[in-house]
This record gives structure tokens, sequence and C-alpha cells, in this order.
């Protein structure tokens, strides 16, 4: 169960992340609830993974996830840059996050 708010949290990050990029392009309240309300929801999912994860791995999980999940999300969508280098280091990081489930 705690993987699964996990990865809900990290869902909830990348909706924050978009919606903080559309908030500081248009000042709307459909954006601001999306940044603020996809960042609330991303913490009350984590907070609720800690009754089944250790801290060190949920958080490093869910920060990786939202970390990598944001930038393909901004390629995509948004128009950022594709460099072999960026998509390169997002690999690294799905890596990372995995070792770290395995570990666990």
């Amino acid at each position: 169960m705690g993987w699964i708010y996990v990865v809900a949290a990290a869902i909830m990050e990348i909706a924050g992340v978009v919606g903080l990029k559309m908030f500081s392009r248009q000042k709307t309240l459909i954006n601001l609830l999306l940044f603020t309300g996809g960042f609330a929801f991303s913490y009350l999912l984590l907070y609720m993974a800690l009754d089944f994860l250790d801290m060190s791995i949920a958080y490093a999980v869910w920060m990786g996830l939202g970390t990598a999940g944001a930038v393909i999300v901004n390629m995509i969508f948004f128009g950022e840059s594709r460099s072999r280098r960026r998509i390169i280091s997002v690999g690294l990081i799905i890596i990372g996050v995995a070792g770290l489930k395995a570990v666990s």
C-alpha cells in the first residue's frame, strides 16, 4: 500500500509542477488550484506512505519520480529541451529510483 501512496504522491507532485508552470504564465483560479492542490495532495499522500515505508526510501522515490516525471511532462507539453544529456539524466534518475525500490 505504501508504494501506491508514493506513486500517487509523485503523480500529484507532477500535477503541482504543471500547475506552477501554467500559473506562472496565466494567473487563473484553475491554475492556482492545480498548483496548490497538486502539491498539497502530494505531501498528504507522502505522509500516508510513511505508515508503510521508511522515510529515506519513500522520500527519495517520491522526489525521483516527481522530478523525472516533471521533466518528461515539460519536454512533451511545454517544449523544453530534449537534448541527449537531459534524457540520459532522467534515465539515471529512474534507474536510481528502481534501485532503491529493489533494495527495500
